[in-house]
């Protein structure tokens, strides 16, 4: 029977007790620290790349002024320009800041600024001794067209058309043109008492002011042009169509009437008053 020899273990441990793995690959040590220090380094350059791009771009700093405008060039001497602001005089005194003209803030250079307003004309002074004249106060007669003799004229309290007479007659023949009480556009008849004309029952008299309604539209009266040439036509406010007229040497209001006695009857002019 032959004889079996024992064979030698596979596994021999080193000298030191170690025995290597022979699991791993050799080499795989290195590779993982190489691999390690390559992404290190790129790490290294990302993060110095994105530092170098977040920094702000500074401009560079501008030359000095003086060195441009001096055209002489380094190395000579170059000589300061002279003030364009005279140097205060020994022995005198400097305006007063508030003496200079200064530019507000607010307002660009060189813009004209605002003239100052104009003064209100002043009103004239009057001379010692002259007195404000009074508007006057315009005083009428009327006057017939067919009778230019006769004028309106205040008799027993009714208006009637006489001949002139003494002074008393003439008073009585000068009123006061005023404007219409019922309407200004027309004309009211004063007289020198304070009394008005006013047509009632259609007859022209003189009465009171009794500050009613019906007086101021019976004393009111609208001047109309008159076929007569130079004379008018008085229109009551409040009987449109209705004129004054001399019928029997008394004043009246009728209507119009396209007969030439009526139209030369209510044809009247205002001349200066007799008084």
């Amino acid at each position: 029977m032959p004889e079996s020899k024992s064979r030698p273990p596979q596994n021999q441990p080193w000298e030191s007790g170690w025995a290597p793995d022979t699991s791993r690959v050799p080499g795989t040590r290195r590779l993982w620290l190489a691999g390690a220090l390559a992404i290190a380094t790129v790490a290294a350059c990302v993060t110095a790349i994105v530092v170098t791009e977040q920094q702000p771009d500074y401009p560079s700093p501008a030359p000095d002024q003086a060195a441009v405008a001096d055209p002489s060039g380094p190395g000579l001497i170059s000589y300061g320009t002279p003030s364009a602001t005279p140097s205060p005089t020994p022995g005198k005194k400097s305006a007063s800041p508030s003496a200079r003209t200064t530019t507000s803030a607010s307002e660009p250079q060189g813009s004209a600024s605002a003239p100052p307003p104009a003064a209100p004309p002043k009103p004239p002074t009057s001379q010692p001794g002259s007195s404000t004249p009074k508007p006057s106060t315009t005083w009428r007669s009327v006057r017939s067209v067919n009778y230019p003799d006769r004028y309106w004229h205040i008799s027993g309290g009714l208006v009637k058309l006489d001949p002139v007479g003494g002074s008393e007659s003439r008073e009585d023949s000068t009123f006061k043109l005023v404007k219409g009480l019922a309407d200004s556009s027309c004309q009211s008849f004063a007289t020198a008492d304070g009394k008005y004309l006013r047509h009632r029952d259609f007859i022209l008299r003189a009465d009171r002011n009794d500050g009613s309604s019906l007086f101021k539209q019976d004393a009111t009266f609208c001047p109309r042009s008159s076929p007569m040439s130079g004379a008018i036509m008085l229109e009551s406010v409040n009987y449109p169509g209705r004129f004054l007229r001399h019928k029997d040497f008394v004043l009246r209001l009728e209507s119009y009437q396209h007969s030439g006695g009526y139209q030369v009857d209510s044809a009247f002019r205002l001349v200066g008053g007799l008084a």
